[in-house]
């Protein structure tokens, strides 16, 4: 019978340090995905694109959107890989730097006026890169914060990650806020560059922070005794190829933020509505601010009751409230539209979405801990990437076909719930064992099959 190992304690200090650094780089990461997002709903079409097909211009602006999306099951296998076997700091230092540059770059492209056809392919050249960096980003600020964290805790200290991501779509936001009152003229010449060149500013302040943080105890001793795989997909896909399969499934959720962040913003301003663009962004701004605080409190609640349950209120809250706040856009009631936009992003899908990096990082075990995460993530975030380019073609020619895109947006709540429903518990199962049922498993069928 094996000896469990001893329970790991970070040094003191490093657990907040370590939430602090996955919370900041998460907002850089997601500040510049999320100006993306805006700008590709509100200028791309005008600035890249053909402006005499408006309808097309805007779809395929959103299409660049999702083009990131298509690169981060790519990045994820590289950082992952890299990510287990040499440490998780090394790649939360590599992906601030990467994405602060790609996002840097798109605000120094030239337009479609300038280059003709060139222009939309460094955009998606760009995004492409920033695609990369988002796939090692969340997954090894996770494995970072779960691994420092006190085990009874795991749950509030990985929210840092999430609440730094909502941080960052609210500071997106507000700085996308002047910029859209600008004149149309002004908007579109220089304005919308500036929100791109402002990254620079977190991503120092980013660097600074994660190049003085401390390698994980967990991921440490398993250098230090087994030491680390020299293969991690292919351990994870003997070993852990379930759930990797569930944290795709249950990645799926994410597609309630871009429907939320993008569609709705276009559909929203759109002439079938006619809603202004300033008063739908601020829809945003506070949603995410509530957010701030809904976060951390239920991942205290699935510290305290399990993940589980928590993560099913989300999932199945947002499949049921998306068809209201598509609703309430349809009606061109703005307090309805900032109600039921506060919350359905705000409160409900904050559920699902604070505790994810807990719930999927404690499936795995810490040699395939990152690998895991960023795979499964990033595949399932794919899907919701391109789920804005989807709803874009199910709204119709007219792009108000809003019931539709509510159906669809529900739908793809589906297997997130059945994933969360097959899924174990672990909220209470110490950091060392975490992921050791799953290997006892595989190690057990294999001493049968021999």
């Amino acid at each position: 019978m094996s000896v469990p190992a001893a329970p790991l304690d970070a040094p003191p200090g490093q657990p907040k340090k370590a939430a602090l650094a996955a919370w900041i780089g998460s907002a850089l990461e997601y500040y510049d995905f999320f100006i993306y997002g805006s700008a590709a709903a509100l200028i791309f079409p005008k600035v890249f694109f053909d402006e005499s097909d408006p309808a097309n211009a805007t779809l395929l602006s959103l299409a660049t959107f999702g083009v990131a999306y298509a690169a981060r099951p790519v990045g994820a296998l590289f950082l992952g890989h890299f990510g287990d076997r040499l440490g998780r700091k090394k790649i939360m230092v590599f992906t601030l730097i990467l994405m602060g540059l790609s996002t840097f770059l798109i605000g120094c492209l030239p337009t479609r006026a300038q280059v003709g056809g060139l222009a939309p392919v460094l955009l998606v050249l760009c995004r492409v890169l920033q695609g990369i960096s988002a796939a090692g980003e969340q997954a090894s600020a996770n494995s970072m914060t779960l691994e420092h964290a006190p085990p009874h805790r795991r749950g509030y200290f990985t929210s840092f990650t999430l609440n730094g991501t909502q941080a960052g779509q609210l500071l997106a936001t507000l700085v996308f806020l002047p910029i859209a009152a600008l004149p149309e003229d002004q908007l579109l010449s220089w304005g919308w560059r500036v929100p791109f060149w402002l990254s620079v500013a977190v991503a120092v302040a980013g660097y600074v922070i994660r190049r003085t943080l401390q390698e994980t105890p967990a991921f440490a001793q398993q250098a230090a005794t087994d030491g680390v795989v020299k293969l991690p997909l292919a351990v994870l896909l003997r070993e852990h190829w379930a759930d990797v399969l569930r944290v795709v499934a249950a990645a799926l959720i994410a597609s309630v933020s871009t429907i939320f962040t993008v569609w709705a913003l276009a559909y929203a301003t759109s002439d079938s509505v006619g809603l202004s663009r300033s008063s739908m962004l601020w829809v945003g701004a506070l949603a995410n601010l509530v957010a701030l605080g809904a976060i951390p409190l239920w991942a205290v609640l699935s510290d305290r009751i399990g993940r589980r349950p928590v993560f099913l209120i989300g999932a199945v809250g947002s499949a049921v409230l998306m068809f209201l706040y598509l609703w309430a856009i349809s009606t061109g009631s703005y307090p309805l539209v900032l109600l039921l936009g506060i919350l359905a992003f705000g409160v409900v899908y904050s559920a699902a979405n604070g505790i994810w990096p807990s719930f999927y990082g404690e499936m795995f075990s810490t040699r395939v801990r990152l690998s895991g995460m960023a795979i499964g993530t990033q595949i399932g975030f794919a899907v919701a990437g391109f789920a804005v380019t989807f709803a874009a073609q199910i709204a119709g020619p007219d792009g108000d076909n809003w019931p539709s895109v509510a159906l669809f947006t529900s739908a793809l709540c589906i297997p997130p719930i059945v994933a969360a429903l097959s899924a174990r518990e672990t909220h209470k199962v110490p950091t060392e064992l975490l992921g050791e049922r799953a290997a006892r498993g595989a190690a057990n069928r294999e001493t049968v099959s021999a």
